[in-house]
């Protein structure tokens, strides 16, 4: 099979043939229709997650897929052959034309989208469900901020938090706010031209995508027992206890998120970080949300699969308006 693979840190994808993937026991084969490409893509292929996350090289990165199940391995009986999936598979590997893939991952792809459509949403929807339904316990009438409501994890946030009752902020650039507003936003601040912190207070949760100087200023529109849940980073010490890192690595994590965890302790604020983890059961209830029509994907570019590069590119420069999909196959 084709795949697009790196063979150290930092290097650029190299498109080869690869052996195909053979299921083991509990796993199915999917030949992969469609990918997509989350920031996740480049920060493992730059090595930002080596000392925690360390993976075999040749690496073929991508976490997304939606596809055909083609082979099926020993005990494997949720599927059949023909099925069509959609995942966010462990271990990674899906800028590939297949992937053998735990059952446990997979879930069917909503009937109402595309395969292009249904790969824009396994990660992402799946960080926004661990975030606001597991994690924040969102009910009617909380408060939510949901930082860059035009990026992937966003734009779904937006729609789920609704679906949940939430009243809900966001903020965006200004090419964006009738997006983010279209979404469901209840409140939208232009980045560019508006300081969130001055306009909002008394906040229950916020879902924090960027860097540390919005985290910690973040801190500011939460009220006492409010939660600050960042999927950007630092990671704290329930994190490296959940991974099983080992006593140097749950250390460091420690000291690098000291500092968020001292000054939301000082103001009574919950702070967590939240690395998303693949669940085919939670994809079966968004399925079902996507064929309810609660949740919508939202495409920025679709790539033909030997431009696989230029859609990492596209996401690396930090413009592209939701999601930015490989078609592996033709549809």
């Amino acid at each position: 099979m084709r795949a697009f693979v790196i063979d150290r840190y930092k290097a650029p994808l190299t498109l080869r043939e690869m052996p195909d993937p053979r299921p083991g026991p509990g796993e199915v084969v999917v030949a992969i229709a469609a990918t997509s490409v989350n920031p996740i893509d480049f920060k493992l292929r730059d090595g930002e997650f080596k000392a925690v996350l360390p993976m075999a090289m040749p690496l073929i990165l991508g976490g997304d897929l939606a596809g055909t199940v083609v082979a099926l391995g020993m005990g494997a009986d949720r599927f059949r052959i023909g099925d069509e999936v959609f995942a966010r598979p462990d271990p990674i590997g899906t800028f590939a034309e297949r992937i053998a893939v735990a059952e446990a991952d997979l879930a069917r792809k909503p009937a109402s989208l595309t395969m292009a459509e249904a790969a824009s949403l396994p990660l992402v929807s799946l960080t926004a469900w661990q975030v606001l339904v597991e994690r924040a316990a969102i009910k009617p009438g909380d408060k939510i901020l949901i930082h860059a409501g035009s990026g992937g994890v966003g734009t779904i946030a937006i729609q789920l938090a609704k679906h949940l009752g939430a009243i809900v902020a966001t903020t965006a650039g200004p090419d964006n706010l009738t997006l983010v507003k279209d979404l469901g936003a209840d409140i939208v601040i232009d980045y560019r031209h508006e300081d969130f912190a001055e306009q909002l207070s008394g906040y229950d949760v916020v879902l924090n995508t960027l860097g540390s100087d919005v985290l910690e200023k973040s801190l500011k529109v939460l009220r006492p027992g409010g939660k600050l849940i960042s999927i950007s980073g630092p990671p704290d010490p329930a994190f490296a206890r959940a991974i099983g890192a080992n006593w140097i690595v749950r250390q460091v994590m420690r000291l690098l998120s000291a500092r968020i965890r001292r000054k939301a302790r000082r103001l009574g604020i919950d702070y967590s970080f939240l690395f998303m983890r693949a669940d085919g059961a939670q994809l079966a209830d968004i399925a079902g949300l996507v064929d309810a029509g609660v949740i919508r994907p939202v495409i920025d570019r679709t790539y033909a699969f030997g431009d696989t590069p230029a859609a990492l590119a596209r996401v690396e420069s930090g413009r592209a308006r939701g999601k930015v999909v490989v078609q592996v196959a033709m549809p």
